[in-house]
């Protein structure tokens, strides 16, 4: 209780810090734009700007990649071609989400535009009702053509993107590869077994539970084969992942248990029933099975016992050190490598084998907060048509992923010519460069959209998601029995303040009690206590509001 206390205290001392004249807390007054729509003159508006045009924006970049985002080939080829600089205050991303919220909270530290906001829709209304950022969907249809496309071809992303009142508050990032149960946000923490160790110990790649647990077993026990065999320097180990880690997390293994939900919504733990009815994946039956079983593994010494506190850099380092029968991921690459690693099936528990797929996947990719114009904007118009090259759809894929022509070892891309002789970004080959640092190192994030019919005209599919999409298709897709996921929904801002109580004490237990469990076990001695607490906490509160929410959704 005593951290929603502080939370509530905190919104308040924000709140009321804001309200005096937002005079930044003390220092010298800031003007603010109170919101209302501030139309230019197209000639005002056309690219290359005039000389000496100057924006600011606030973004963050990965640590240990380029700190100066004027640095980074894309910046300054948009600059080259919008004859636009902005200035930046750029943020490490490990320092991002508290530093963020301070300068939300300080008038004086704001700028123009915040690139890669990341905000949920507490943020946005919160930071809206404040007056700290402004209202965008006018200037999307007046000076966002690009954006404003795809929400005419795809609605549900403008609906998606829009509050209760009725306004957007923030421009988003889009990435479609693949739709519906075929989406690769399907699917997030894939599990992938060692090949190579298979066929050593002239194993089958395992199909139940049963046969997955005597697969580990024999890891465990030919450890010095292993090593030997393969020049292994450390211990084996059977199984790792980080526990409560997003892609990382072993939920994806007990799907089979019980009802066959799973968990695969690991931040507030819902499915939602062929009868659109929502759950709570952690207090079902199929859960407390599948977290006994992993408790088994655990204790016969099948599963990786730093996979509670170890961070990124420490499982990749044993990933890199071919120490892992089986690990988590988006992607093998980025841990291991992706010729002895493969996707392990979803895993039949008593012949019942299902798949839940992620909430929100049905859609793709979707980041609602991803960019946001703030109240110092003086020409919130130019801003906006700036912010609209960043959805053009040659320069969408360089900004989510890399681009071409860098005086470097490796670019994503190489520019080629799509079957029209127009330029066409093409995938370079990844080798056995890890995707995610390539991409750091080049790409900027920021708002974008990449739409399906892009493949083939602008970009080509990357190789990495290219195999995801097939294996999605191959290993999970013709076990994803259930109707519907959890849609992306804008809440109001009182519900999403209701929720986010709620949800801290109810996750907060779940991922306490789920290590706890793995770890120690005693599942069933606590389980009627720990779903006890829940309601409690406000679990069935909890359920209400999202099932507001997709009723809402299904009656439009």
């Amino acid at each position: 209780m005593k951290k929603r206390y502080w939370k509530q205290m905190m919104s308040a001392a924000l709140a009321t810090c804001m309200a005096f004249s937002l005079t930044a807390c003390g220092g010298p007054k800031v003007e603010l734009n109170d919101g209302t729509f501030k139309p230019m003159e197209e000639s005002e508006l056309q690219f290359p700007q005039p000389d000496g045009t100057t924006l600011t924006g606030m973004i963050s970049y990965p640590a240990n990649t380029e700190p100066e985002p004027n640095n980074r080939t894309i910046f300054k080829r948009l600059e080259e071609k919008t004859n636009l600089h902005v200035e930046w205050n750029a943020i490490p991303g490990n320092q991002w989400g508290e530093k963020i919220q301070t300068i939300m909270a300080d008038p004086k530290s704001l700028t123009d535009f915040i690139f890669t906001a990341g905000f949920g829709e507490n943020d946005l209304l919160r930071f809206a009702q404040q007056g700290v950022i402004i209202p965008l969907e006018k200037y999307i249809d007046a000076y966002m053509p690009n954006l404003k496309a795809v929400f005419d071809k795809y609605p549900e992303y403008r609906k998606m993107s829009t509050a209760a009142d009725g306004h957007i508050y923030s421009l988003p990032w889009i990435e479609q590869l693949g739709s519906n149960k075929t989406a690769i946000q399907t699917v997030g923490n894939m599990s992938f077994i060692n090949k190579k160790w298979l066929d050593d110990l002239q194993l089958e790649m395992p199909q139940t539970v049963e046969e997955f647990e005597a697969v580990l077993i024999a890891f465990r026990d030919n450890a010095d084969k292993l090593k030997e065999d393969f020049g292994i320097e450390g211990d084996i180990i059977p199984m790792s992942c980080i526990m409560n880690d997003g892609d990382q997390d072993p939920s994806i293994l007990i799907n089979g248990f019980g009802e066959g939900y799973g968990d695969p919504d690991r931040g507030r733990h819902i499915a939602v029933t062929d009868e659109k009815q929502v759950i709570f994946t952690a207090a079902q039956e199929g859960f407390k099975e599948g977290i006994r079983w992993l408790h088994s593994l655990a204790e016969q010494g099948l599963l990786d016992p730093e996979c509670y506190t170890h961070e990124w850099s420490q499982y990749v380092a044993k990933g890199k050190a071919h120490r892992y029968g089986v690990f988590f991921s988006w992607d093998p690459a980025n841990i291991d490598n992706l010729e002895d690693f493969v996707p392990l099936p979803p895993l039949a528990v008593n012949g019942q084998r299902i798949f839940t797929p992620q909430n929100g996947s049905f859609t793709s990719g979707y980041d609602r907060g991803r960019c946001v114009v703030t109240a110092v904007a003086k020409k919130p118009a130019l801003v906006c048509a700036w912010l609209d090259q960043m959805y053009d759809p040659f320069q969408s894929p360089q900004n989510n992923w890399g681009t071409y022509g860098e005086d470097d070892e490796f670019d994503i891309f190489v520019l080629g010519k799509n079957e029209n002789g127009e330029d066409m970004l093409q995938h370079a080959p990844l080798g056995s460069a890890s995707p995610v640092e390539v991409r750091e190192a080049e790409a900027v994030g920021g708002p974008l959209a990449i739409l399906d019919e892009y493949y083939g005209v602008y970009v080509t599919c990357p190789d990495d998601a290219q195999y995801r999409l097939d294996w999605i298709e191959e290993f999970y897709t013709p076990y994803m029995i259930r109707d519907y996921v959890y849609p992306n929904v804008f809440m109001s801002q009182e519900d999403v303040k209701q929720l986010s109580n709620l949800q801290a004490d109810i996750e907060k237990t779940v991922r306490a009690k789920k290590s706890e469990w793995i770890r120690d076990g005693g599942i069933d001695e606590q389980w009627d206590e720990y779903v006890k607490s829940l309601d409690a906490y406000g679990l069935q509160e909890y359920l209400a509001l999202f099932q507001k929410y997709l009723d809402a959704y299904f009656a439009e």
